[in-house]
């Protein structure tokens, strides 16, 4: 582990009301999967990725008249900062077993539609967009996944999967499509 880390330690004071503005911040941070530390404090590896996210939550706390005191932190020692590390990489390794849990989903819901027959370009580009989701999600959880979470290879290769799987039940949309009418007789 890299005792080296800085990170960023944000303590967040929001009015109570209206709730709307801690939910938008909290929101904003567990996107960019930041750690919660304790009631409003936040802590991020302080590397680029982090940036766009903390500087919206650090708005979004400014427009609802909340105040922020932004830190820059490591730990005292070496089994701090190992600590720090282990959490932030744990709770990576539940954001990716929550992305393998809906790649299973995604396989799942394809091998129904094949057992059904339902082979059309709505259903099709319906599972299409699902993909999609999973790309955008597995870019993010790599993105944010600084340290290396040990999920995040099954992650890639499931991905891969879904991939397959997807062209696998494009090709036979198509092939039914493609079917001449004295061919479904």
């Amino acid at each position: 582990m890299d005792a080296d880390v800085r990170w960023l330690v944000l303590v967040i004071r929001i009015p109570a009301e209206p709730s709307r503005h801690r939910v938008a911040v909290w929101r904003e941070l567990r996107r960019i999967g930041a750690l919660s530390l304790g009631q409003g404090v936040w802590a991020v590896p302080d590397v680029p990725v982090f940036a766009d996210g903390v500087a919206r939550a650090l708005e979004l706390t400014d427009k609802s008249g909340g105040l922020v005191l932004t830190l820059n932190a490591s730990g005292r020692g070496p089994e701090d900062a190992a600590r720090f590390q282990a959490m932030f990489t744990a709770a990576r390794s539940a954001d990716w077993s929550e992305f393998l849990a809906d790649c299973g989903k995604f396989e799942d819901e394809i091998a129904k539609e094949i057992r059904n027959a339902k082979f059309t370009l709505a259903e099709l580009e319906e599972e299409e967009q699902s993909l999609e989701r999973l790309r955008r999600w597995h870019r993010d959880l790599t993105a944010r996944d600084v340290f290396g979470a040990p999920e995040a290879a099954e992650a890639a290769a499931r991905l891969k999967t879904c991939v397959a799987v997807c062209e696998d039940y494009a090709e036979r949309v198509f092939a039914v499509l493609h079917e001449a009418p004295e061919d479904l007789g």
